[in-house]
């Protein structure tokens, strides 16, 4: 991991009406690490996620990529930028009317001026990355598991090769066995493909398994970060509920342990 910021959040405020959800709020995320981002539900995880693809307006604050501020970017530079991003958004977000190949190709479509072979290649390339069979392709997003429809998702996600990838709840909704596959698969992909991931999660076993840094969002800021062996020894209550709660008693000591003798800040 480096220590260079592939993406730093400073002062952001986000608003919707009269309530404010982001207040303030500074974030780093540091080229090759897997970032995951928690907090209460309904605490604006995924409007941080939209405001820094620009899906969601900003009333104050800088996001800079690679320490260029995106909103002092020419389109076409800003363009170029964004491209090196791929999205995987929490329920995949697959268009229905399209086959899965077809869906992969569509990022393609937009922004790679190839033939309709070799996008289809490239197409099948990704969906084997991610571990789906070539018979998978011609399906319809409806014909397709949870599982596969993730898989589908994210396999649209690496179409353009992107260097910093935005994963949105990616094991909501799967049984644990398909949950556990799949951070398998990103913690593969990221040292393969020395991938930045920025991972929103209510997922311990996920925060656990590939995570380098876990960031805490709390009363619209960031309250914490770091690695989960460092937010273990946390007072704020929030913290010391998730991960010493019911839920998390049971593997927080001995996966701190691991944690500290496997992946390193």
């Amino acid at each position: 991991m480096s220590d260079v910021p592939a993406i730093r959040v400073r002062g952001l405020e986000v608003a919707f009406g009269e309530r404010k959800v982001m207040r303030g709020l500074d974030l780093d995320l540091y080229r090759g690490e897997v970032l995951g981002f928690v907090g209460a539900s309904g605490a604006g995880k995924s409007v941080l996620t939209r405001a820094i693809l620009g899906l969601q307006p900003k009333q104050a604050g800088t996001i800079e990529a690679d320490g260029h501020d995106i909103d002092k970017l020419a389109p076409a530079e800003r363009r170029r930028v964004e491209r090196g991003w791929g999205v995987l958004f929490q329920q995949g977000a697959l268009f229905s009317s399209l086959n899965v190949r077809q869906n992969v190709e569509a990022p393609m479509r937009e922004h790679l001026d190839i033939s309709p072979a070799l996008r289809t290649e490239l197409a099948m390339l990704k969906l084997r990355l991610v571990g789906l069979s070539p018979d998978a392709a011609e399906k319809l997003p409806s014909e397709l598991s949870g599982g596969m429809v993730k898989r589908a998702a994210l396999a649209r996600a690496l179409a353009l090769d992107p260097g910093l990838l935005f994963l949105d709840e990616p094991t909501s909704g799967l049984d644990p066995i398909s949950a556990g596959a799949f951070d398998e698969l990103i913690a593969t992909l990221q040292a393969t493909l020395g991938l930045t991931v920025f991972m929103v999660t209510h997922d311990l076993d996920s925060l656990y398994a590939i995570c380098d840094r876990v960031a805490v969002l709390g009363e619209g800021r960031v309250i914490a970060v770091g690695t989960i062996a460092e937010l273990l020894k946390s007072d704020e209550p929030w913290i010391r509920e998730y991960f010493h709660g019911p839920r998390g008693a049971g593997r927080a000591a001995p996966a701190a342990r691991s944690q500290a003798g496997s992946r390193s800040v």
